[in-house]
This record gives structure tokens, C-alpha cells and sequence, in this order.
């Protein structure tokens, strides 16, 4: 069925909707108010005008009419999921509850159109589907033909991939692996060339083709606007040759990103892409406001000539889980533009069909992505849903999809992570939201009733006070809200970082929640270059450019980098004045380019601790690497230090943002009480016989509560930090090397830490009296007394020295390194060669880091040569 026959299938569902509703005993007027409703849900005038109502339709949830919405304008779903879904044994129903197929349902509510993707080879070579529909060519197919026998045009997304292709990753499909740019496009033309020519071949109501599914940073595998145009062009060089009256769209993601859209349109313009229209993904949770999408996708439509869409967009109506495998929304705070509920799928559907329609003559329609992907089975069927996704694909993911994509589908496989934003129940069962679509044509009114109390969503940095809200907004189901005065539970406790739940009852006994988000507080000034003073960063090396525009990944400002030969940087700031704890860091990297043997890495290290680095991720554009080191403690009077080192060939690209210095909860023990009390000892006078500057500085906890760190101060100020080991109540001990001290006195302090708290250490007192090297003393061989000679200089025992300089005549004549092992015997030998007659005296300092110490003079006298 094409849609030239839609009216007539209109006509024939809005009579069987009255005669059914008269046979359940609902009145005449209120059997014909539904078939009315059935029918504007299932008809789709024909000409582009603007479609006029008069009162609107009596409904279970409320839609005000979109004044300004052409009669053309699509009402699309994506339902690539559904022959997996099917295999499944999801049962698709009518709102009665009368089972009928997916395709004539969508048609009866209003759908206009349905949008199939389509990826390359999504398969193991056993035949072991990926998932998420294993959606080939011949199953896309499959679905666009039911879709046009349906009376549904169809807009067909190629990937370009063997699976999944989002903004994260652009995977090349495996028989395109490690071709060049050029051989890619080539392979685009001619798979999308043969799939296009099959699927109009087949009879599909082909109205549009997508060359790529949001492509910020890739297509194909490819990236960078040039090799990336050459992709777009081939794709739209097929669908002109094969289906030339179908619409050539590109599509993106982020229009919340300021300038991003603008940007891309550009790059396309400039590199002649030919397409015709410039299609979005718009879900609330992420992308900014329907204003802003208004204002950017009109900005392109009205720049470039194009037209432009929606192409997915959802939202949430709750937040239960329908199959055992977790959702993409489900805590309270992902979702707080609109309530969750059927009564908020219906406020954020009509927002962005609105922000669409606003766009004017430009803007064809939008598309709900995957409305329909609902469980296999119930939480409780968990072991059998399993088994079900891997044999059919009906989850997101299977196992075997974990070849191709290790990092993300390879890890979390399962079921469908969306069926909490479905237009179905889960049962299967139409919900009154699958008929937005015509609502917003005729409006829609509810009766009244309390739709729900919406959450309060705060976040607060760690240490600010916590002020919940005196009201609440409650929502009714006539699109209405109140504010009711609220009673919230006692907020003690809620104070360390974390995410927290307060329950509250309003003044009418309804129920009320907040969610409170702590932030670990940022020690870091200006971590994300925002503001222009960034004089707290310290920058070194070449190829770093400080508040860059270039992709940020919060704000409007990074660091970026970038060379084009090989260069290295290193971005630091330090801090002081910290309350004692463990702390870690955080940032953010995207970029690429670094080969095999380049590196980013990120440090966090203190006056007494250098703690190991972590590298960052360079995966491509957009794909954000967020490391985090180790946890450091920092004591009283410790500095931290925060540093990003580069070291990268040529070519390699990146920016840096969002850096962070917080603090956390130490490393995990089972500590009941604060460390017992230990032992400082020393060895110095013990290990050489002199009182010298090196010596080892241990402590000792012979029984008790054990530790996780120890630090060591030394007359007040901090050295040394060194991790513990928990081991309960055994013995632990460390030893602390100590060199280059000068003489003098020196008290050593410290404390031993665990998740309990700090035990102070008793000091220990250590005395240098032989801190520089022993007196060298000078001989030469010259019993000839000519003029070629060696100048000897022996220490034969005490404190060694770690260099020398020998004088003549007054004059530095050579200086070098020696080997220090106190309180062994020291001796540098010296030739000299070619003497005048006459008399030379010679001195030789011995040094180390104490000091130095002088020889006697030593006279050689020379009388021939």
C-alpha cells in the first residue's frame, strides 16, 4: 500500500473505531469524537499548507495545537529494531489492546514516515548477528516494504559501519578496513548505489537518504572535512543516480554547541557537498533548549538554501526498567527538562515539533527515534531475555558484536537500554503518545488530574549549604502546574560528595523527591581556561596554545595543541595551603595523531611524593579521555602540583580541558581506630662511624593498628610521603633515606595515617657534625722533576665526596665527578704534562652536597724539561 491509498484506509479506521467503541457501550457523540481522532491520527493531507482545527480532541494527555505546522510535515519513528523484536516475540497492540502489526498501527496514529538504518555487515563470520535489529541491507529492505505496504514513506540511514556510528566512533565497516580516503568513498558509492537501486527495485517508498548517521568527527572511518566531504559526496552521488527524486540529508548531533552547526554547514558549502537537507539529533536530556535548536537549524536553512529536521529525538516516560538491562535515563537527574511521564513525552515531543515548525517553510518534520524497542521479556526473565537478545539482535547489543567494537559494545551487551522512552507500554500496548503526531495537528485535552510533583535537582560544591526549595511544582495532566508548599526530611548526613535523595510531602500529601548532586570541591584555579588571567598555569616546551576556541569540552575555551614536527609541553599549577587528606586529578583530552611511541600523561605529585602518571587516550575527535591518578596525601605546609607532560610527533592534534584537584576518601582499609603509635629511629653514626649527611631515618610499629601512609617532617617541614600497606595488626616499617645534609641538628616528626585519622610520631634527633668530605691529601710522582708528572689526591678514610677541584698555581685546572661510599678511601689521579721549570703549587677541594673541604697546598718543583 503506497500513500496515495491512505485516505481510504483513513476513512475505513475511523468507522471501524466508532463501531467498536458504540459495541463497548461508550456513547454515539464519544464514538464519534474518537473516530475523529483516529482519523486525523491516521490521515496526511496532501498539499503544504498550514493545517486548521477547531476544538481540540479528548485525549489522555494534553497538546496544544501547533498553530504553524505545514500539512506535509513528517511525523516519522525509527523502528529498525522491530524483525529482531518480532523473532522475539514482542507482540504489538493496538490501544484496545487488539494485537496487529507494527506498521498499521504507526499508520493509524498518525506516522507519517519511518526511518530504517542500515549498516554494512553486522555479522560475526558464523553468522552471529550484532544486534540492535541486525539491520543489513536485505533486512532494511524487509522493513521499508512493510513501512511503504503500510502507506509510510521511508527515509533509509546508512551508517556506513558494520554497527553503530555515533559521535564516539566512526568505525570503518571490516571490508573497508585500511583503505585510503579516496577508496572509501569509492566503496560508499557503490554499496549505497547497489543498496538504494535494490530498495527501489523492491518497491520502497523511498523519500529520503540519510549519507551517514551523526557524523561530528567521522564517516566511514575517516576523518577530517576533507577525506569526510569526499565520503558525503560519493554517498550523494549514488541516491541522485539511483533515486533521484529521493532528498539527500547529512546528519549531525550537538546543536546545543555554540557555532558548531555553523561551522559544519560551512565546511560542507565550502567543499561543494551536495545535499539537501541538514538533519539534527535533538534529545532534550543533552542538547540545549528548542529555542536554540530553532535558531541554529534555521541559521543553516536560511544561509545555505537547505532544508532541515529532526532526525531522533525522545524522551523519558519513566524511569523503571522493563527488561533487566539498565537504561540510558534513569536516575531523576538525567532528566529534569520535562517530567517523566507520558504527560512529559507529550510537552517535549510537542516542544521540538514546535522548534521545527518555527523554522518555517524549511523545516520538514522530525523523527522519535526507536518509539517501539520494548523488552523481550520482564526483569524477572532476565537468564531468558539473555538468550534472546543473543539469538535475535533484539537488544542493543550481543556478545558478538564485541569483535568489532571491544571498547563499548564488547563490555556492555544486553537488551535495550530504551524502552523506557517507547510510545508503547511495555506490554506492547499503543499508549495515547503514539498519536503526538496528529495531536499537535488537532490539539489535545486531558481531564484534569495531578500528572506528578516534579523532582528538585540541585547541585552544590562540597562545604555550601544546602537550601531546598519551600514549593514544588506540580503538573497536571491538562498541561497546567501549581506550586504547593513541601516538607522535606532532615538533610543530615548530606555532605560528602556524592548523590543524594530527599524525600519531601507537599501541603496535599503528595509525594515529593530531590536530588542532590555534591560536587567534590576544585581545588584548581581557572581549570577549564575560562577566564583570561591563566597566569596559575605554568606552560613549558612548544606546540600548547593557551584559552584556544578550538572544542572545548565544557565552556568555550581549552588548551589546545598542536605541530607540524615533533614537539613536547608540559601544563602545570600548583596549590598550597590544603587541608590535610588524600586528593587526586582529573582531565579531559581529545585529539589524535599520536603514532605508536607519543604520549599525554597526567601527574599529580606534592612536595614530599611523586605519584605515577596516567596517559591519556587519544582516540579521535570529540572522544573525550578523562583519566584520574592515584590518590596522593597531602599533610600540613605540603604543595600540589598538577601536571599535564606532552610528547608527540608531528601532526598530532588535541585539546585539554576541566582539570581538577579534589579530594576523596583514602585508600580502602579495615581500620576500626587511628594508627597505634610507632617508633623514629636513625642509623647515622651507626652506619659509617661518622656523623654525616646521609643516614636513613625508619620507622618502626612493632604491633597495632596499621597504617596506610606514613609522613615525615623534618624541623617542621614535610619530605617524605610514603604509602602504607594494611596489613591489620601486624608490624609495619619504612625507611626514609636522608642526604646531603649540612652540619647541624635536625628533629624528625611525622604521623601515621589511615581511613580512622592521623597518630603522631615522637621525635627523633639527629646530629651532623662530619657532613662534608674528609681532608684530601696531595702527592705527585715527580722524582725526575721534569715536567710531565701526576697530582694525587687520597682521602684514606671518612666522609667521601661526590666531586673534586683541582687548583695550579691558583688557577682551576680540572674538576669531575667522584663516587661517594662513606666511609671508604677516595683518590683522583691527575696528569700533567709539559710543566715550565720552575715551581707549581697545587690545591684540591673535595665536595659534596654539604660543602667542601680543602687540601693542604702541595709544591712541585720543576727543573728541566
Amino acid at each position: 500500500m503506497h500513500r496515495r491509498t491512505r485516505p481510504l484506509l483513513s476513512a475505513a479506521l475511523a468507522a471501524a473505531a466508532a463501531l467498536a467503541l458504540i459495541g463497548t457501550g461508550i456513547s454515539p457523540a464519544a464514538a464519534s469524537t474518537a473516530a475523529a481522532s483516529t482519523a486525523a491520527a491516521s490521515a496526511l493531507p496532501t498539499e503544504s499548507a498550514h493545517v486548521a482545527a477547531s476544538e481540540p480532541v479528548d485525549a489522555t494527555i494534553t497538546v496544544p495545537r501547533v498553530e504553524n505546522l505545514s500539512a506535509d510535515f513528517i511525523g516519522g519513528v525509527d523502528v529498525s529494531s522491530v524483525l529482531s523484536l518480532e523473532a522475539s516475540g514482542v507482540v504489538f497492540r493496538h490501544a484496545d489492546g487488539t494485537q496487529g502489526d507494527l506498521f498499521d498501527i504507526l499508520a493509524a496514529s498518525g506516522v507519517t514516515d519511518v526511518r530504517v538504518r542500515v549498516w554494512n555487515d553486522p555479522f560475526d563470520a558464523a553468522g552471529n548477528g550484532y544486534g540492535g535489529g541486525d539491520v543489513d541491507v536485505d533486512r532494511a529492505i524487509e522493513i521499508a516494504s512493510r513501512a511503504t505496504d503500510a502507506g509510510l514513506g521511508v527515509l533509509v540511514d546508512f551508517h556506513y559501519s558494520d554497527f553503530w556510528a555515533d559521535p564516539a566512533k566512526q568505525h570503518a565497516p571490516k571490508a573497508w578496513a585500511g583503505l585510503s580516503a579516496d577508496e572509501t568513498a569509492a566503496q560508499v558509492e557503490a554499496f549505497t548505489r547497489d543498496a538504494v537501486h535494490r530498495m527501489i527495485a523492491a518497491g520502497v517508498d523511498l523519500r529520503m537518504v540519510q549519507v551517514g548517521n551523526e557524523t561530528n568527527g567521522g564517516v566511514a572511518g575517516v576523518t577530517g572535512w576533507d577525506d569526510m566531504s569526499k565520503v558525503f559526496s560519493a554517498g550523494a552521488a549514488a541516491v541522485r543516480a539511483e533515486a533521484p527524486d529521493a532528498l539527500v540529508a547529512v546528519h549531525f548531533t550537538n546543536p546545543e554547541r555554540a557555532g558548531f552547526y555553523a561551522n559544519v554547514a560551512a565546511q560542507l558549502d565550502s567543499r561543494g557537498v551536495d545535499y539537501d537537507v541538514f538533519a539534527s539529533s535533538y534529545y532534550p536530556f543533552w542538547h540545549g533548549t528548542p529555542e536554540n535548536l530553532t535558531a541554529v537549524l534555521k541559521s543553516v536553512a536560511e544561509t545555505y538554501d537547505k532544508k532541515v529536521m529532526v532526525a531522533e529525538t525522545s524522551w523519558a516516560f519513566t524511569l523503571e526498567d522493563g527488561d533487566g538491562h539498565g537504561n540510558v535515563i534513569d536516575l531523576p537527574e538525567e532528566a529534569t527538562q520535562y517530567s517523566v511521564s507520558r504527560q512529559g513525552q507529550a510537552n517535549a515531543m510537542r516542544d521540538v515539533v514546535q522548534a521545527v515548525a518555527d523554522v518555517g517553510e524549511a523545516g520538514l518534520g522530525v523523527f522519535y527515534w526507536e518509539p517501539a524497542w520494548l523488552p523481550v521479556g520482564t526483569p524477572e526473565q532476565l537468564e531468558t531475555n539473555r538468550a534472546l537478545w543473543e539469538r535475535d539482535g533484539s537488544g542493543w547489543a550481543s556478545s558478538y558484536a564485541g569483535e568489532y567494537d571491544p571498547d563499548d559494545a564488547g563490555q556492555w551487551f544486553g537488551g535495550s537500554a530504551w524502552d523506557n522512552q517507547a510510545l508503547f507500554e511495555f506490554d506492547g500496548t499503543a499508549s495515547d503518545m503514539l498519536n503526538i503526531y496528529s495531536y499537535v495537528r488537532t490539539g489535545a485535552t486531558a481531564p484534569r488530574d495531578v500528572e506528578a510533583v516534579l523532582p528538585v535537582v540541585m547541585t552544590v560544591t562540597e562545604g555550601d549549604a544546602i537550601e531546598l526549595p519551600a514549593e514544588v511544582t506540580v503538573t497536571y495532566t491538562d498541561g497546567s502546574s501549581e506550586q504547593h508548599p513541601v516538607v522535606w526530611s532532615d538533610t543530615g548526613g548530606v555532605d560528602a560528595p556524592g548523590v543524594y535523595t530527599v524525600a519531601g510531602v507537599t501541603d496535599s500529601g503528595l509525594a515529593a523527591s530531590a536530588t542532590i548532586t555534591i560536587n567534590a570541591r576544585n581545588f584548581l584555579h581557572n581549570p577549564g581556561f575560562e577566564d583570561e588571567d591563566v597566569s596559575m598555569w605554568t606552560v613549558a616546551g612548544t606546540g600548547l596554545t593557551m584559552r584556544s576556541w578550538d572544542d572545548p569540552r565544557t565552556g568555550t575555551h581549552s588548551a589546545h595543541f598542536y605541530a607540524d614536527a615533533a614537539f613536547a609541553f608540559e601544563l602545570s599549577q600548583t596549590v598550597s595551603d590544603l587541608a590535610d587528606g588524600w586528593y587526586v586529578a582529573r582531565g579531559a583530552l581529545q585529539g589524535d595523531g599520536e603514532g605508536a611511541d607519543g604520549r599525554v600523561a597526567l601527574a599529580l605529585s606534592t612536595s614530599t611524593q611523586t605519584g605515577e602518571s596516567v596517559g591519556f587516550a587519544l582516540d579521535g575527535w570529540r572522544a573525550w579521555s578523562t583519566p584520574t591518578t592515584g590518590a596522593v596525601y597531602v599533610g600540613a605546609g605540603d604543595r600540589a602540583s598538577v601536571t599535564v607532560t606532552g610528547d608527540l610527533p608531528g601532526g598530532a592534534w588535541g585539546t585539554l580541558d576541566d582539570f581538577e584537584l579534589v579530594r576523596v576518601t583514602g585508600p580502602v582499609d579495615d581500620a576500626t581506630t587511628v594508627p597505634a603509635r610507632a617508633v623514629l629511629s636513625h642509623d647515622n653514626g651507626h652506619d659509617t662511624g661518622l656523623l654525616d649527611g646521609d643516614y636513613i631515618v625508619t620507622m618502626n610499629l612493632w604491633w597495632g593498628q596499621n597504617a596506610t601512609a606514613l609522613r615525615i617532617l623534618e624541623n617542621g617541614e614535610p619530605i617524605a610521603t610514603v604509602p602504607l600497606t594494611y596489613g591489620g595488626n601486624s608490624a609495619q616499617s619504612a625507611r626514609i633515606p636522608v642526604t646531603g645534609k649540612a652540619n647541624g641538628t635536625y628533629e624528625y616528626t611525622g604521623e601515621l595515617i589511615n581511613s580512622q585519622g592521623a597518630t603522631a610520631l615522637a621525635p627523633v634527633t639527629v646530629t651532623v657534625r662530619d657532613a662534608a668530605p674528609g681532608m684530601p691529601v696531595l702527592s705527585s710522582d715527580n722524582r725526575d722533576r721534569d715536567g710531565d708528572y701526576t697530582v694525587m689526591a687520597n682521602l684514606w678514610w671518612g666522609t667521601n665526596a661526590t666531586g673534586y677541584r683541582l687548583f695550579e698555581d691558583g688557577v682551576l685546572l680540572t674538576e669531575g665527578t667522584m663516587t661517594a661510599a662513606t666511609p671508604g678511601a677516595q683518590q683522583v689521579s691527575v696528569p700533567v704534562v709539559d710543566r715550565a721549570v720552575g715551581t707549581h703549587l697545587y690545591r684540591v677541594e673535595f665536595v659534596n652536597a654539604a660543602g667542601a673541604t680543602s687540601s693542604k697546598t702541595l709544591s712541585v718543583k720543576v727543573v728541566a724539561r
